[in-house]
This record gives structure tokens, C-alpha cells and sequence, in this order.
């Protein structure tokens, strides 16, 4: 199919079919009807200007539009080296993620290498530490304060609400395995080594995050159908998030601590999505699990965290 032929196509699937076609393109590209006509019959060109007029008008993605099968585009979140990126990092994502999830029939897929950050906006101490830790690893000229002295900001901390409650509202299938709890753990160690996290608030960081992973056994346990985790001990996981709508299918792919592309090129999500659904078939759906697989699975997390606590703890004997 000839340039202009797809992208007539394009704009008839815009409009209702009651509506003609030479009539619509002479109204707005402000043209003639014989004019009109004569680029629809293909007897004369749309011209650059007139191109991309049209495709702002019926906003249609040139790119999508005529680029090769093999070829994504994608947008992007911004980047992150200010509290003030941060702030906008959310607020965006926020407004992203509650279009997308409008409809209760959206359900959210997540491959948790990491915990979901959701599970850290809900204004207790982990809700800090990682904003502290996001900076520090994002920004290598973020200046050195101890996170008991780091500050945020409180919008910061509503952006982070706002996600939470879209979270929880979405009907949600999130694949973990026994690593996805580490980098968190990972992450305490080092800064409390590093000097930049006294002892009392690294016990207490870890005392949240045991809050958190018997937040979900709970959630595991109720009768809510818009939950459900499956422990996959086959692949590593990626921090892939999918999106599925009844119109379309969303996908967030990871490429830096928080940076995700975003696309919904379609044969591209239809194969993660296909791919969610054979990782979901090789896991165990840990709600459905009786208590012996689900106490097998949120105790070895439970005891990493207690051998995190411990290594802390003795290191601090060390020193005296």
C-alpha cells in the first residue's frame, strides 16, 4: 500500500462512516472540494504542511504510521536528578497510569524483580528511604546528607498516594520469585555501611519492609478477585509492567533505575503479553496456594530480612 493510500486509511478509520471523506479533508485543510478531491483519487499529493495538519487534526502518529514492522517507537519518562524531577516523575506517571486504568476491566502486569514501588507510597519510613536512595543513584551530584537528614518535599508524598490508590484500585497479577525482596535489603546494607544511615533507622527500615511482605501474604489471603501473585522459580524477572484495556495494550519496559520506555506498538505488547501469560502458567498463584506453599514462600522472605537485620546488628559489635 502506497504512503498516501495508508494514510487516507488512517483518517477514514477516524471518522464516522456517514461522514464523506473529500468534504472532511477540504474543511480542514481549508481547500476546495475539487482539491480535495484530487488528493483522495491520489491524482495529486498532500504536500508536507498539509500532512502534518492532517495528522495533528485526527492525531495520528506518523511514525506508527509508516514505520517498518521491525522498528518500536516509544516514548520515554523524563529523566531524574533533581527532587524536582522526582516530583514530576510522579505527578506525570500518576496521570499516565489513571487514564490507562479507568475502566475496571484494565488489569496491571507487573514482573517485580524489584518490590512494586507502589508498596512504597504510603508515607512511612521505606516511603523516604527510597526517594533518598533514587537521588543518590540518579544524580551522582546529589550532595552527601545522611538520610536522617534528607527532606522531601509534601507534594512528593501526595503524587505518591495518587498512585498507590490507582494501584489498588486495578485489578493487579504481579510475578515475583526469592529475589525480588534483595536490591531493597541490598540497598540498606550499603548506605548504612556507607555511613549514611544510622543503626536505629536501618532496623526500622527493615522492620517495614517485614510490614509490607505480610501486607501482601495478607492480600494473598483475602477473598478479592483484582489481586494475585504468582512465585515463578524459573526466569529472572525485569520490572516489565503491562497494560491491558479493553481498547489497547500499554507497555512500560525499564532502562534505568526508574526510566521506562512507554509503547503500545501492537505486535510488540501482544507478544509480552502472551509472555506474561506463559510466565503466570509456570508459577505458582500463591492466593490459590494453600498455607504451606504460601508460608514456604513469605518465611524465606521474613528470614532474609531477619539475616539482613542481623548482619547490621553484629557489624555494629565490630566496631566496639
Amino acid at each position: 500500500m502506497k504512503s498516501q493510500e495508508l494514510f487516507l486509511k488512517a483518517i477514514r478509520n477516524k471518522i464516522p462512516k456517514s461522514v464523506s471523506l473529500i468534504d472532511e479533508i477540504a474543511s480542514v485543510l481549508e481547500i476546495s472540494y475539487d482539491a480535495s478531491h484530487r488528493r483522495i483519487s491520489q491524482k495529486s499529493k498532500f504536500s508536507i504542511d498539509e500532512t502534518v495538519k492532517l495528522a495533528d487534526y485526527y492525531t495520528i502518529s506518523l511514525d506508527k504510521l509508516f514505520s517498518k514492522s521491525e522498528k518500536v517507537i516509544v516514548e520515554k519518562t523524563i529523566e531524574i536528578t533533581t527532587m524536582k524531577d522526582m516530583l514530576e516523575y510522579f505527578r506525570s506517571s500518576s496521570q499516565q497510569i489513571e487514564i490507562l486504568t479507568k475502566n475496571p476491566k484494565t488489569t496491571l502486569f507487573y514482573s517485580a524483580k524489584d518490590i512494586p514501588l507502589f508498596y512504597f507510597m504510603d508515607g512511612t519510613i521505606l516511603s523516604k528511604f527510597k526517594a533518598f536512595v533514587w537521588l543518590n543513584l540518579l544524580n551522582n551530584k546529589q550532595k552527601k546528607v545522611s538520610f536522617e537528614n534528607f527532606v522531601i518535599e509534601e507534594s512528593f508524598s501526595e503524587y505518591m498516594q495518587k498512585l498507590k490508590q490507582i494501584y489498588e484500585k486495578t485489578n493487579v497479577k504481579e510475578i515475583w520469585n526469592d529475589t525480588t525482596i534483595n536490591s531493597s535489603l541490598q540497598q540498606i546494607l550499603y548506605f548504612y555501611e556507607a555511613g549514611l544511615l544510622n543503626l536505629n533507622s536501618a532496623n526500622a527500615l527493615c522492620k517495614d519492609l517485614k510490614r509490607i511482605i505480610n501486607l501482601i501474604q495478607d492480600k494473598c489471603n483475602t477473598t478479592a478477585v483484582d489481586f494475585a501473585v504468582y512465585y515463578n522459580e524459573l526466569i529472572l524477572l525485569n520490572n516489565n509492567m503491562l497494560i491491558e484495556t479493553e481498547d489497547k495494550l500499554t507497555m512500560f519496559v525499564p532502562y534505568t533505575l526508574l526510566g521506562y520506555f512507554i509503547t503500545d506498538n501492537e505486535e510488540s505488547c501482544k507478544n509480552v503479553h502472551q509472555f506474561f501469560k506463559q510466565q503466570i502458567q509456570n508459577s505458582k498463584p500463591l492466593k490459590q496456594s494453600g498455607i504451606k506453599e504460601q508460608n514456604l514462600f513469605f518465611n524465606r522472605a521474613i528470614r532474609k530480612i531477619d539475616h539482613y537485620q542481623e548482619k547490621i546488628n553484629s557489624e555494629l559489635d565490630l566496631h566496639f
